[in-house]
């Protein structure tokens, strides 16, 4: 097998040991209960056209970085909406709707919540209003458009677009299915999370291998405390688990490292859109604060490159359709191997097997081939 070229220089932008580790399942299942978690695999199960999506070994890489399995969780496959978000978004309008056909569901979103959300209120008959910033593409707001979903573009960035769908919920008495959590709003995003929770249930089934490590993607920080909240339930030992950001975007990292949230300025909004977040959403912050074990932050600069490597079949016999969020586990576990201080730091063996989360495919395909373009040359 053919050592994978043009790696080797691969560098983490931050990286933290999380001096408050934890990992407490009564804890974290106080945060997102053990009944939820079971009523949504018990309920999305049920949805036409569920399948548990594919976990993919990536050999190659794993033969060049001397682990002992790296596995990837492919959520391109995810019903058709392309994205792990199908499984929070659509599963919380479900809940919260009970079967009522006169409410309006809204939401604001960089892209994949707003398509599960719109999506699962069209299987229900609701109308939908979406609103998202001027950072997000044309591509992405006809994905959601198919679904018969409303679209307000709101000028500045994602947190302008929340405000404008909350004061407009409230002026007309809409249902917002928002997946990110605060003081006073807690169960819709506590949903969200334990549909996330699924792709433990699923692959607690596919390999009987004690996975050590996953790598996490964090914006807000939902999927990760949903998967978190999954290891608690269904695996029998604790991984290690890392959580990865954009450097431009870094606000897990930085809570942590001061142990309280904290809200950054994001100066230039990352490739990395759905992940480009400046402040945790509560009930996530609750969860990781404790139960992740480090910290990783990237910069943009290998994101292209890896879209390309996935679908070249670089690091693995299958060609792998990843959009730009489902790169940084690849990028920063590459990256922990090149350093050994970080290596040692999370005890990556010759034993160890990793897992990853492909989050999601190719949601924004002019997106995905402007980066498969510029990562092929």
């Amino acid at each position: 097998m053919k050592k994978i070229s043009n790696v080797n220089s691969w560098k983490c932008s931050k990286f933290i040991s999380n001096k408050n580790f934890n990992f407490n399942r009564k804890y974290i299942l106080k945060y997102v209960s053990s009944r939820l978690l079971d009523d949504s695999y018990k309920t999305i199960r049920k949805w036409k056209s569920y399948k548990s999506t594919p976990l993919i070994k990536l050999e190659k890489l794993n033969k060049n970085l001397k682990l002992k399995n790296i596995f990837y969780k492919d959520e391109s496959k995810r019903f058709n909406l392309k994205s792990f978000k199908a499984l929070g978004g659509a599963y919380a309008v479900a809940k919260i709707s009970k079967g009522k056909k006169n409410i309006i569901i809204s939401s604001a979103t960089a892209g994949n919540h707003g398509r599960s959300v719109a999506w699962g209120a069209q299987r229900l008959g609701l109308k939908c209003n979406i609103f998202v910033s001027q950072y997000v593409s044309d591509t992405r707001v006809k994905e959601i458009e198919k679904f018969g979903a409303k679209v307000f573009r709101v000028r500045g960035d994602y947190e302008n677009s929340l405000n404008e769908c909350k004061k407009l919920s409230k002026k007309y008495d809409w249902s917002i299915v928002q997946d990110v959590s605060s003081k006073n709003y807690k169960y819709v995003p506590q949903l969200t999370m334990a549909g996330y929770s699924i792709m433990i249930k699923e692959i607690s089934t596919q390999t009987n291998q004690y996975i050590t490590h996953i790598f996490l993607q964090a914006g807000v920080g939902g999927m990760a405390a949903g998967i978190v909240a999954g290891v608690a339930k269904y695996f029998k030992r604790i991984p290690k688990i890392i959580i990865v950001e954009p450097d431009r975007a870094d606000c897990v990292l930085q809570s942590i490292r001061r142990n309280k949230m904290i809200k950054n300025k994001i100066l230039k909004e990352s490739i990395m859109g759905g992940m480009s977040c400046n402040e945790m959403s509560l009930i996530p912050w609750q969860i990781l604060k404790k139960s992740s074990s480090h910290c990783i932050s990237i910069s943009d600069n290998k994101v292209a490159k890896t879209v390309a490597m996935l679908r070249d079949k670089k690091f693995s016999k299958n060609s792998i359709i990843g959009g730009e969020c489902a790169t940084p586990g690849i990028i920063s576990l590459i990256s922990a191997c090149n350093d050994p201080k970080i290596k040692k730091s999370i005890n990556l063996k010759k034993n160890s097997n990793v897992l990853l989360i492909g989050c999601e495919g190719n949601a924004d395909m002019k997106l995905y081939k402007k980066l498969l373009s510029k990562g092929r040359v």
